[in-house]
């Protein structure tokens, strides 16, 4: 059986964070370090697939399925920064309606740089979403 590729890594997130070639993603990357950290009271950790995590959960699903995920996590993409939200929570869709320029799918917030969105709205996100993580796996 393989590895799962979400996993906690022995590498430094700070080493990765550095390692970002495009200045402007770097800079952002430890802002949201930065944020995640206030916002989970956990310190980073480099997740497979390239996602800095802070503190971890265990869920399991109804199929049987189990794991263990970061508590909040982004990735600091070429492109965007995809930004790990709880896929249904009471305050996101009016919360969304707040951010700023982004495009989203069920449990991903991406944004191109983030003078585009509301930082202290995405500080709101992620409070609810981390409470939400913690509400439904404990």
């Amino acid at each position: 059986m393989t590895e799962p590729v979400l996993r906690p890594l022995q590498a430094d997130p700070a080493t990765f964070i550095e390692e970002i070639a495009h200045a402007r993603k770097q800079e952002e990357a430890w802002q949201l370090t930065a944020l995640f950290t206030e916002v989970t009271g956990f310190e980073p950790i480099l997740w497979g697939g390239g996602i800095i995590g802070f503190g971890t959960y265990h869920y399991r699903y109804d199929s049987g399925r189990e794991g263990d995920a970061p508590l909040a996590a982004f990735a600091p993409r070429k492109v965007r920064h995809s930004i790990y939200v709880e896929p249904k929570f009471p305050e996101k869709e009016e919360l969304l309606t707040r951010l700023g320029k982004y495009k989203a799918s069920l449990g991903c917030i991406y944004v191109n740089k983030l003078a585009d969105i509301d930082l202290a709205v995405l500080r709101e996100l992620l409070v609810a979403s981390t409470a939400e993580t913690l509400r439904r796996y404990g």
